[in-house]
């Protein structure tokens, strides 16, 4: 009898719909009220958790083409004016000091600070991207300060396969009607367990761009909505539509764009005066994973960035701006990634173009 108790339970913590239907009886009624109670608390903060591992597992575990291999990055951009250069140097600083703070919050290793950390952890995560981002755009003469614009071309360079294939996944399409892309296994309904197979990492990833896709569409139809200059009307008394039908929601999908990789990460982009943050901060979740998953994935992104921003620059002139960086920043992840990300792959293609020629 206890040991179909206990299994009964395992299943209910993979599927809390699972566990409502099947009414399961406790041993101990209130202490398992209470779990229950502490439980449904957590399981926003878990999913969250979930998503970004499940996306850090399939960068690293993920076979296909890497930066090397793309056409784009092969395309050698226009040189770079002095002015250009300094721009790109602020940019790729404020990315940098912005992850150094994030990575001194995960190198305390206390689970408490790192928990109440994520007031300002999970923009840092965000923000450290954003600037990098930034500083690759400006190499390409996309120049803006404006986040809206900035998101569009990155999902245009998503989608122009200008990021590496492990990364090419996004989603497009009309509201409650989307595609999903370069993720042949995001069809799969995904569990409450972190991945731990490629299958189930994709099909968190796929619920994640799902599920932020109709956040974006319902906040661009709010925005719409909300001017009576650009406001959908009725057809029949031209007062502004309260109810969306297929054919409305079709109207805006151009105003979204593509959502990338880089949407997920703008869904960190979390108040610390918002109530959704003390959700997390109360979760019983393993807040050491969440900030490991999160730093992955932004030394990650960011190593694609300096390569692209090296390459614009030159490789000389990017070491020597390394190497005159602030004692903070000295012998640090930027070093490191320079050494093992930027100058083996700048190498390699300056050897590859030798050889051609």
């Amino acid at each position: 009898m206890l040991f179909l108790q206990l299994l009964r339970l395992l299943r209910c913590f993979k599927n809390m719909k699972e566990r409502e239907e099947e009414n399961i009886i406790s041993l101990y009624p209130e202490e398992q009220k209470q779990l229950d109670k502490e439980w449904h608390k957590s399981i926003p903060a878990q999913v969250f958790l979930n998503y970004f591992f499940a996306i850090n597992y399939h960068l690293n575990h993920y076979e296909g083409m890497g930066l090397h291999q793309l056409a784009y990055f092969r395309e050698v951009p226009d040189e770079l004016g002095e002015q250009d250069v300094e721009a790109v140097k602020r940019l790729l600083l404020n990315s940098w000091s912005t992850e150094y703070a994030l990575r001194a919050t995960a190198e305390l290793g206390d689970d408490s600070y790192i928990r109440n950390a994520l007031h300002w952890t999970f923009p840092q995560a965000y923000y450290a991207v954003f600037a990098s981002l930034q500083a690759f755009l400006h190499t390409r003469q996309v120049k803006t300060n404006s986040e809206a614009l900035v998101m569009r071309e990155a999902g245009r360079l998503v989608v122009k396969n200008a990021y590496p294939q492990a990364m090419s996944f996004y989603a497009s399409g009309h509201y409650d009607d989307f595609n999903v892309n370069r993720l042949p296994l995001a069809h799969y309904k995904p569990g409450l367990q972190i991945a731990n197979k490629e299958l189930e990492a994709q099909a968190q990833i796929g619920q994640f761009l799902r599920t932020t896709r109709r956040m974006k569409a319902k906040a661009v139809r709010q925005q719409v909505q909300a001017n009576p200059a650009t406001a959908i009307r009725s057809s029949r008394n031209g007062e502004i539509l309260q109810k969306f039908g297929p054919q409305h929601w079709q109207q805006l999908t151009w105003r979204i764009g593509y959502t990338t990789l880089f949407d997920l990460l703008a869904r960190l982009r979390i108040s610390n005066s918002h109530r959704e943050i003390e959700r997390f901060v109360q979760a019983d979740i393993d807040f050491k994973l969440f900030h490991q998953s999160l730093l992955e994935i932004v030394s990650y992104l960011n190593g694609i960035h300096e390569c692209y921003v090296a390459q614009a620059m030159g490789l000389q002139r990017y070491d020597e701006f390394v190497e005159q960086l602030p004692a903070y920043l000295q012998g640090s992840f930027v070093e490191a990634r320079l050494q093992d990300k930027v100058k083996p792959l700048l190498h390699d293609g300056d050897n590859r173009m030798r050889t051609a020629a």
